[in-house]
């Protein structure tokens, strides 16, 4: 026969296993900005090879002008099944002039991350109207018949 005491344990066990499981998961993406070293880029004294030894590789560099580089990264955090929600966002924009010396270094944050509701309305097609099943079973037969395109007499 189980005891109680068992079962009492068996039951504290899994009310903390499953407790553990709504824990948060954190996540972070990106570049992880170093205060000291973003603060020790400075404008007029900086050039390209000074900021890449002091803070790396970019995350990304402009596609319209190739005096634009960014750093960009993002601490989320979400619990098992819901969408990440972003805590903390940094970027890092670097700008040098032609002769690669930098010119302004601007930083923002979690501020400017847009909220983006994706439209549901779907964009109308010419022709016929197919439905699931004639979607699903609409080539069977048509594969090797004449004039379907497929190998035989008729194609290539």
């Amino acid at each position: 026969m189980i005891s109680a005491r068992f079962v009492f344990t068996a039951a504290a066990g899994l009310a903390l296993l499953g407790a553990g499981a709504c824990a948060p998961l954190r996540s972070y993406q990106g570049y992880v900005v170093d205060a000291d070293l973003v603060n020790s880029v400075q404008v007029g004294v900086d050039n390209r090879q000074s900021v890449l030894a002091t803070l790396g590789k970019p995350t990304l560099t402009s596609q319209f002008n190739e005096g634009e580089w960014y750093y960009i990264g993002r601490d989320s955090r979400n619990y098992a099944f819901n969408d990440p929600k972003a805590k903390a966002q940094t970027a890092l924009r670097i700008r040098f002039d032609a002769q690669g010396t930098v010119s302004e270094v601007t930083r923002t944050g979690v501020e400017q991350v847009a909220s983006i509701n994706p439209s549901d309305k779907k964009t109308p097609t010419l022709g016929r109207e197919r439905g699931f099943f004639e979607d699903l079973f609409g080539n069977i037969g048509t594969v090797g018949a004449p004039g379907a395109g497929g190998p035989g007499p008729d194609g290539p």
